[in-house]
């Protein structure tokens, strides 16, 4: 990676602060001063700043708490994203795990592991993802045993897997579901002739939102945690 993008990433330096750092020659590699923001750093050179030897970056994965009215994107011209959520340096290394619509809110995973990444959202491994919902009728039995023995979709051709749906009042449910097809819980719900009126998730795989954590926060995950997936 990029010098400064390594310095910002193991350091409290920001881009800027690295640039200049690495510009007055307080940076070595290999025991060779390097001035040069963009020099290409790999996995162990002998880095240091100040003559303090730096470690190479381990992988990160946090959980965020979604606000609404932000989009799962790493960049939108029109809408604030949920990397404007964490600090800038965290934010350039990170890759979202999966995605929620623009007003759904709940738990996300972000990830610089490319493979802890695809292990949760291949549709091979099934990981289940659970939502509260806010519905705009009162639901019928019917219609849950509808969501969870698989409904049409609307331009699709096969049903949707078997679900978990759970009565919290006459308007308010939880739905479970292994897949990700696009804005398939609001879909499903349109199938049994009902709408979503606020969506929120709250549980992928073992892993549940903290009660205590705000909106618009985040926190890294735990080793535990991560070795749910």
């Amino acid at each position: 990676m990029r010098l400064d993008f390594y310095l910002s990433h193991v350091t409290e330096l920001a881009r800027k602060a690295a640039k200049i750092a690495a510009s007055k020659g307080r940076v070595t590699v290999n025991g060779d001063v390097v001035k040069k923001a963009n020099y290409t750093v790999k996995e162990g050179d002998q880095i240091c700043l100040d003559d303090t030897l730096l470690a190479w970056p381990s992988e990160g994965y946090y959980l965020l708490n979604k606000p609404a009215g932000y989009v799962c994107a790493n960049h939108d011209p029109d809408h604030p994203t949920v990397l404007d959520l964490v600090p800038p340096h965290l934010g350039q290394e990170l890759n979202i795990v999966g995605r929620l619509d623009k007003d759904t809110t709940g738990l996300l995973l972000l990830t610089t592991d490319g493979q802890w990444l695809h292990r949760i959202t291949s549709p091979r491994n099934a990981c289940a993802k659970r939502y509260k919902m806010l519905l705009a009728d009162p639901i019928s039995d019917n219609a849950l045993k509808q969501l969870e023995a698989g409904v049409m979709l609307h331009g699709e051709d096969q049903p949707t897997l078997p679900a978990v749906a759970e009565r919290i009042s006459e308007c308010d449910i939880y739905l479970t579901i292994q897949e990700g097809k696009y804005h398939q819980v609001k879909r499903m719900l349109a199938a049994v002739g009902n709408k979503v009126e606020e969506l929120h998730r709250d549980q992928i795989g073992d892993l549940s939102l903290d009660e205590d954590l705000a909106i618009g926060e985040f926190r890294e995950l735990t080793d535990v945690e991560v070795a749910y997936f």
